[in-house]
C-alpha cells in the first residue's frame, strides 16, 4: 500500500496507539509527524485531530513481521499486504 517503510515505535507504554483501519502501532507523536504509512488517505500528518479520530490506545498485543509475503501469521491476520518495514 504505502511506499515508505513503517516506523518502529520509539517508546513502549501508554503512548502507543493503533490505526483503526490497518492496526499499525506507533506513538501518538509518530502518527502526528508522519501519519499512517498504510492509510495515507487519513492525512493524520496534516491534522492532529485526525490522529485521535483514526487511532485508538485500546489494543491487545503487537506482532512483528520481517517478511509479510512468507509469514503464516501475516496471512492469518490479513496484514501481508500492509507496510510493516
Amino acid at each position: 500500500m504505502g511506499s515508505a517503510p513503517a516506523q518502529i515505535p520509539t517508546s513502549f507504554g501508554h503512548e502507543l496507539r493503533a490505526c483503526l483501519r490497518c492496526r499499525l502501532v506507533k506513538t501518538y507523536d509518530q502518527f502526528r509527524e508522519s501519519g499512517c504509512e498504510n492509510c495515507p488517505f487519513f492525512k493524520m500528518d496534516e491534522d492532529n485531530e485526525r490522529v485521535v479520530d483514526c487511532t485508538t490506545p485500546n489494543f491487545n498485543g503487537i506482532i512483528s513481521v520481517m517478511d509479510p509475503s512468507r509469514s503464516w501469521a501475516a496471512r492469518w491476520l490479513r496484514i501481508g499486504m500492509f507496510n510493516t518495514d
